[in-house]
């Protein structure tokens, strides 16, 4: 028989540790915003550094968007399994009432 468990405090963690990465990509690229190309050095690594800047950017706002998908389907998921988890025992209790 398979069993399913599921620790719902355990989903409530990761999305505050996913709401916390939010935070540090977005603290990460306001960081690299300030820093112009023209400021670093010769023109080889203003170009580079530029380059990294316009892939960083990307990244990171795709990053983020999926860290924000992922962190509503856990959200979503923690209240469907608290729901289901509640609805089960009251089940129960219903079966157990209907007995005495």
């Amino acid at each position: 028989m398979t069993s399913l468990q599921v620790d719902i405090d355990q989903l409530t963690r990761l999305t505050r540790a996913l709401d916390s990465s939010l935070v540090s990509l977005r603290e990460a690229r306001h960081a690299l915003d300030h820093v112009r190309p023209d400021q670093v050095g010769t023109a080889d690594l203003d170009a580079a550094c530029d380059g990294f800047q316009e892939r960083w950017a990307y990244g990171t706002r795709e990053l983020t968007r999926r860290v924000k998908d992922l962190r509503e389907g856990v959200d979503r998921s923690a209240t469907e399994y608290a729901e289901l988890d509640q609805a089960v025992r009251a089940a129960f209790l219903r079966a157990a009432a209907a007995r005495d």
